[in-house]
């Protein structure tokens, strides 16, 4: 039997600027996981798992129709996954088998609550990282993340493909997205054994180190959000309020940038500093183009860290899901918990998880 995780991941800064290449974001990988095991087969394959088995879909109406949205349906990535591996495989001379492949996911409660920590990401990570053992293919992890990030791309049709770099790399990163539009013409016309090798324009990938008394808490509002549906309407933004779009990336740019040096020279206060613009850029951004990013319990959650010293903000898309505080660790986190617990908000117990080479 062969076995693989990859983690899940949580977006500290940069979330909405990092969708275009070259704007920053800084992420962070979570020791919690999505593990898929591949035993082999003779007659037939099935593809498992216990967590998908009541997954919802999404649909909205076009006329008479039911037009249903594959971005929030697991499945599509694993198959997805299962596809373009196995194509490099065969580039590779590998022969095919018959296989059965199981998910097991954690980045869930065992109640079923959806934490938003990247499970689309992780379980297509997992899926890519399992069948190249299965294939007996080396994956070295500029590689593997360019396999599972064109495999993501093929389901969700937009993102940065940062939670993918989370999930590959783990560790505190920095990343900048790599150019989409050029990957989809260079699909036509550069084999995927090539494109895996090569240089991708725009693409960064930095481990960073935090700061010794730096300390990261979650906090979650009990508010699933889907980041594919608000990212859709940020990009409409986009498309009618190009001005403003383009100060929001100088400004998250000029923004990630301190916060990265803040990484660089170990300084806390730097790195708090600028979690704090992040969040009222993100809320000016939320205000424009009419999208809600900080929910009122988010908000609440943030305040209440604020006040007793750190810094905080919602965490990826918004609209729900978890918020990230920044604080230093000599602070009185147990009263911070106290008074979140209070609020309704739930702290999530997860530490950073490293990859090991």
């Amino acid at each position: 039997m062969i076995s693989a995780q990859a983690p899940g991941k949580l977006y500290i800064a940069g979330e909405y600027a990092v969708v275009e290449p070259g704007y920053p974001a800084i992420i962070v990988a979570l020791n919690q996981f999505v593990t898929v095991t591949i035993t082999p087969s003779h007659d037939y394959g099935r593809i498992a798992s216990k967590q998908y088995q009541e997954n919802s879909l999404y649909w909205q109406r076009q006329g008479t129709e039911l037009v249903f949205d594959n971005r929030d349906n697991p499945f599509h990535y694993i198959l997805s996954a299962i596809r373009l591996t196995e194509q490099y495989a065969q580039s590779l001379g590998k022969p095919l088998a018959i296989y059965h492949l199981n998910v097991n996911s954690d980045l869930d409660s065992a109640d079923g609550k959806k934490y938003g920590l990247g499970s689309s990401a992780a379980v297509t990570v997992a899926t890519v990282k399992a069948l190249c053992q299965f294939y007996g293919i080396d994956m070295p992890k500029d590689r593997l993340f360019k396999l599972a990030a064109i495999a993501h791309l093929d389901v969700q049709g937009n993102g940065s493909l940062g939670d993918i770099a989370a999930s590959v790399y783990g560790g505190w990163i920095a990343y900048q997205a790599f150019d989409r539009d050029w990957l989809a013409s260079a699909r036509r016309e550069i084999s995927l054994t090539d494109l895996l090798t090569m240089d991708w324009p725009g693409l960064q990938i930095e481990l960073l180190t935090p700061p010794e008394p730096l300390r990261l808490m979650i906090g979650w509002t009990g508010t699933p959000a889907s980041t594919s549906h608000l990212v859709d309407k940020v990009a409409l933004f986009k498309a009618t309020r190009r001005d403003d779009y383009h100060a929001f990336l100088r400004e998250s740019k000029a923004c990630l940038q301190r916060m990265i040096a803040g990484f660089h020279d170990q300084d806390l206060d730097a790195i708090q500093r600028e979690i704090d613009v992040n969040r009222q850029l993100l809320n000016q951004l939320a205000n424009l183009s009419h999208v809600t990013i900080e929910t009122k319990l988010l908000k609440t959650m943030c305040d209440i860290a604020v006040h007793i010293g750190g810094a905080a903000k919602s965490s990826g898309a918004g609209g729900g899901d978890c918020g990230i505080v920044i604080i230093n660790a000599a602070n009185d986190l147990a009263s911070l918990l106290k008074e979140w617990e209070h609020r309704g908000i739930e702290p999530l117990k997860l530490n950073v998880h490293h990859v090991i080479e």
